[in-house]
């Protein structure tokens, strides 16, 4: 058993399983992909830590406490279509692919898309179409979804995202109120999303999805 592999069972043991995520198929996919290879590389050795891996300009990858937990909310099905936005380098896609049928995933830093790309194909995630472009816009081109997962936080969630789910499915993200950080799922039910409170966690607002600025006369 190689190190990266005894932390990623550690992760498993001590992060995800301790947080009430114990849906087989995720344990499975989080003690399968190798962390490791989609962190930057002189992050490597903090790849399995307890905490949000900030990336800069607003950007992290999602502890993975608060990952399993997201993931464990909305519940993807084998036969299901995700959209994953900001995978930033791949990690998170490439757990999605052990989960869904398809992951369209969009990044909007061009290296990162680029680097989880080849990550991804590494990893032999063949199941994954990483789009470039701005977060907030999603990919209409390939939805509807049937779940969506916002890697970050979110101020508010626009109307152009929600219109690319379908009826019944589900989408969850980290509202930032203040310094907190409320984690929700929505579920669209005749065309329109409810919302429901999951469980706390914090992360950095990712760009695109700020507060609208209020008019002043």
């Amino acid at each position: 058993m190689t190190d990266y592999t005894r932390r990623r069972v550690m992760m498993v043991d001590t992060q995800v399983r301790p947080s009430d995520v114990t849906k087989f198929p995720i344990i499975d996919a989080m003690l399968t992909v190798p962390r490791e290879d989609f962190v930057p590389s002189e992050k490597r050795e903090s790849a399995y830590a307890g905490a949000n891996m900030e990336l800069g300009q607003g950007r992290a990858i999602l502890e993975p406490r608060t990952f399993a937990k997201m993931l464990d909310a909305i519940d993807v099905g084998p036969d299901e279509l995700v959209l994953d936005l900001g995978p930033a380098f791949g990690y998170s896609a490439a757990v999605l692919s052990r989960l869904a049928e398809a992951v369209v995933a969009v990044e909007p830093d061009e290296a990162m898309a680029a680097e989880a790309e080849g990550a991804l194909s590494e990893f032999g995630a063949d199941n994954v179409a990483v789009v470039t472009g701005p977060l907030a816009d999603g990919a209409p081109q390939h939805g509807p979804y049937d779940a969506i997962i916002v890697e970050g936080g979110v101020a508010r969630i626009p109307q152009a995202l929600t219109d690319q789910l379908a009826e019944g499915g589900r989408i969850v993200a980290i509202f930032v109120e203040g310094r907190l950080g409320v984690v929700r799922v929505g579920h669209k039910i005749d065309g329109a999303i409810t919302w429901r409170f999951a469980f706390n966690a914090g992360a950095p607002i990712l760009p695109g999805f700020e507060a609208e600025a209020a008019f002043v006369f």
